[in-house]
């Protein structure tokens, strides 16, 4: 919540110093090397901004940290409600919505990466339009409707709409909706605490805390837009259509998409019906498209596969449903997988490794990682479940040794707090938990 307002507040600044616009003209600002360089106005009221605008680049590099933060809170926030079921009915729409929510952080953070209009967004702009005519019936029309034409075409007009007003305004209304439907159902409770949910935190505390916790990251936030430099464009220069920078990257948060293209075999492809069909472009974007959608499916297709129609009320523990988890991690290392292979290029500059064995190893881990991360994660939590048992049926260790008539030695357990004691001391995998109401 605190990085959207910071992008919220910052970028409301920002949008009256910039000027959308994809034509040219002669630079003639305080940063001498651009000087009588052709540049858009676009680029030109960026830097301005940035070197010229008391506390401007202060402002512009709050709003990039926080659109770079925005997405991993999102992504850290999807994982724990996985982990924990919390995304179980009555409370599937609101996993939708989160999962929403961080498809438009994607939209939103992607239309501003181009809108400086500097070399390096000018280079991202390049690959989504080639991946664009590559898609085959579709992919050229899609391309002139989003550019406006051949490229570059008019694409920072159609982006500044989608990035001030459009993403802005959906996730405004889709957290909103969000809000109102936790507010509806109510708190869940925390399996941890080791009661059946009653005792919640008083509203007043949890609102200091909340509130507290969002000052400190908004704060840190404009810390770091006025200490740690971030996309300086004066240094890359303005976007040309003919030239790219060796090593770009995009964001961080769009590096899987260009980690997957990566992965690919080059070259893999079929003519069909008069039509070439780039099988190095389709297969990433399938392969992301399902997972995506097993992703927001996700509930949904627990409750048919554990025919567990219940409502429920309480976290689970994470070691309580050790599929679950395990599916989680899994997905984990697949999305860290192609996350990591998007920059595969620099890690081979930078630590002097084989390109194409880097390559190899990510191609590997994609197929096998998930897989081998589900059997240890699953294989951790049913250790962990035995380990309960053994508390709730010995005690804790108290670190007393003590020697017997026998000659043997024995360490004394002794009793567990009952706020303490592990939930529960036999767990079926897939059953409700302690605490759940029926539908």
């Amino acid at each position: 919540m605190a990085a959207m307002l910071v992008l919220l507040v910052t970028g409301v600044y920002l949008m009256y110093f910039y000027d959308a616009s994809g034509d040219y003209v002669t630079y003639d600002g305080s940063h001498a090397p651009l000087r009588g360089v052709e540049v858009s106005p676009a680029y030109a009221s960026t830097v301005h901004l940035s070197l010229e605008v008391r506390g401007g680049l202060m402002v512009r590099q709050a709003h990039h940290w926080a659109a770079l933060v925005l997405p991993a809170s999102l992504l850290l926030q999807l994982f724990s409600t996985f982990v924990t079921g919390a995304f179980r009915k009555p409370r599937r729409v609101m996993w939708l919505l989160l999962f929403a929510t961080f498809l438009l952080a994607l939209a939103g953070g992607w239309s501003g990466y181009a809108m400086p209009d500097d070399s390096l967004s000018g280079t991202g702009l390049r690959i989504m339009h080639g991946l664009l005519v590559g898609i085959p019936v579709i992919g050229t029309p899609l391309a002139f409707l989003l550019f406006g034409g051949e490229f570059p075409g008019r694409i920072l007009e159609t982006l500044y709409p989608l990035h001030v007003f459009i993403v802005p305004g959906l996730i405004v209304a889709v957290v909103a909706l969000r809000l109102r439907l936790a507010y509806r159902h109510g708190p869940q409770a925390d399996a941890n605490r080791g009661d059946d949910g009653a005792a919640t935190p008083p509203l007043g505390a949890t609102v200091a805390r909340s509130g507290g916790l969002f000052f400190i990251a908004a704060g840190v936030l404009v810390i770091m837009g006025g200490t740690m430099t971030v996309s300086p464009i004066w240094l890359y220069g303005p976007a040309e259509s003919d030239t790219a920078s060796a090593g770009s990257q995009p964001d961080w948060y769009l590096a899987f998409l260009d980690g997957a293209l990566r992965l690919v075999p080059p070259g893999w492809e079929f003519v069909l019906w008069g039509r070439t069909w780039p099988l190095a472009l389709l297969v990433p974007i399938g392969v992301v498209g399902v997972f995506m959608m097993l992703v927001a499916l996700s509930p949904f297709i627990e409750a048919r596969l554990s025919h567990d129609d219940q409502e429920h009320h309480v976290l689970d523990r994470p070691r309580d449903n050790p599929s679950r988890t395990g599916a989680g991690v899994a997905g984990a290392v697949f999305y860290g997988s192609l996350l990591v292979s998007g920059g595969v290029d620099v890690i081979a500059t930078e630590l002097h490794l084989s390109f194409n064995d880097l390559i190899y190893f990510f191609r590997a881990m994609i197929l096998l990682g998930p897989a081998l991360a589900f059997f240890v994660t699953r294989a951790i939590c049913v250790g962990l479940q035995d380990q309960d048992r053994t508390k709730a049926a010995m005690g804790y260790e108290t670190g007393t040794i003590v020697r017997g008539p026998d000659g043997g030695y024995t360490e004394l357990h002794g009793p567990l707090p009952k706020a303490s004691a592990p939930l529960p001391a036999t767990i079926v995998e897939g059953a409700p938990s302690h605490g759940d109401s029926a539908a």
